[in-house]
């Protein structure tokens, strides 16, 4: 059985925390110089791969006794508000350097799909959305409705990276974003401590 609750959390939380992060602004430079879908289906299959190794990871902490777990995910959380604030999402103009196709070869859905895959699972490891993944799938001691709200949230930034990346960064600013993802990881940090304090 899937929760929707966990699920809607998930999405919102993991899709507030992608926005400003360095791989939906590397969705949004491949979306504008190769066919969208070819760049979403690469993009897409590493995001999967990255909720897939995430869920394993938060399993694993669900191992720990209560008290500690809680205080791990709180800590983790606190981490994960404080990254976003400090802005450690500016490596944009590096990654851009890497998303040519090499010598003139044709931009073929299997070569676009095939880069696209690569710069997302690279760009993505260790990444403050992996960690917020594993941390809400030991939170939650859900790992399927975890699972699709991370890979939802995440297919949804790429989406709209790839299609209307620049458009929306127009109507909402990039540091309100990042505020009210850090705002909300905060307050999961707080339930989570208060747990771990309670016992």
């Amino acid at each position: 059985m899937v929760d929707l609750l966990v699920i809607l959390t998930v999405f919102g939380v993991v899709f507030l925390a992608e926005l400003p992060d360095k791989t939906a602004l590397a969705s949004l430079v491949l979306g504008s110089r190769y066919r969208p879908l070819h760049v979403f289906v690469g993009t897409a299959a590493a995001f999967l791969v990255h909720v897939v190794i995430a869920i394993a990871a938060g399993s694993l902490l669900t191992l720990l006794p209560g008290r500690v777990l809680h205080a791990v995910v709180g800590a983790l959380f606190l981490m994960g508000a404080i990254l976003l604030l400090r802005g450690r999402h500016g490596e944009e103009e590096e990654e851009d350097e890497q998303l040519e196709l090499k010598g003139d070869k044709p931009a073929t859905f299997r070569r676009v799909a095939g880069m696209s895959f690569g710069v997302i699972l690279v760009a993505e490891f260790g990444d403050l959305t992996q960690i917020v993944t594993a941390n809400l799938a030991a939170k939650y001691h859900d790992p399927i409705s975890v699972g699709i709200g991370a890979t939802l949230g995440l297919w949804a930034v790429a989406g709209l990276a790839i299609v209307g990346g620049r458009g929306l960064l127009k109507v909402v600013p990039l540091t309100v974003v990042t505020r009210v993802a850090a705002a909300i990881m905060g307050v999961l940090a707080v339930f989570s401590i208060v747990e771990a304090i309670r016992g």
